[in-house]
């Protein structure tokens, strides 16, 4: 069995910010076949599997403000003045934890990964991955 493991940087350009990491996980694969972990370092963003239509993301966002709207106020703000997003990713995720096949990522016909910025724009966010396989 072999353990692997690579980070990758990603810099966001907004506040809220959706990137598909699906295409740039697939170049560091180099097993053949097991698991990989895919985690974000930072408690402001998420990792997730989902569909990448444009109008199913936009969703997302709506809804995520919509659950954590601005007419509170967060007692979290009086440090960081960022407690909207924080919240936000305690319902998301921070990483995944996928199958590999033939030295791909083994998703759905519609499935992509995905980088959540919640609390951008941020430079530098780092992105690990840990594989294990043959």
């Amino acid at each position: 069995m072999t353990v692997k493991s690579y980070s990758f940087k990603i810099d966001t350009n907004k506040n809220f910010e959706i990137i598909d990491i699906t295409s740039k996980i697939n170049e560091l694969i180099d097993i053949d076949e097991g698991i990989i972990s895919i985690f974000s370092r930072h408690s402001t963003s998420a990792i997730v599997v989902n569909e990448n239509e444009s109008g199913l993301l936009s969703d997302l966002e709506l809804i995520l403000n919509d659950l954590v709207s601005d007419k509170f106020s967060y007692q979290h703000d009086r440090i960081d003045d960022n407690a909207k997003s924080h919240l936000k990713s305690f319902l998301l995720s921070s990483s995944e934890c996928l199958p590999i096949k033939n030295s791909k990522l083994d998703l759905g016909t519609w499935q992509s990964i995905f980088f959540i910025e919640l609390d951008g724009p941020r430079h530098q966010r780092t992105i690990t991955l840990t594989m294990v396989g043959e």
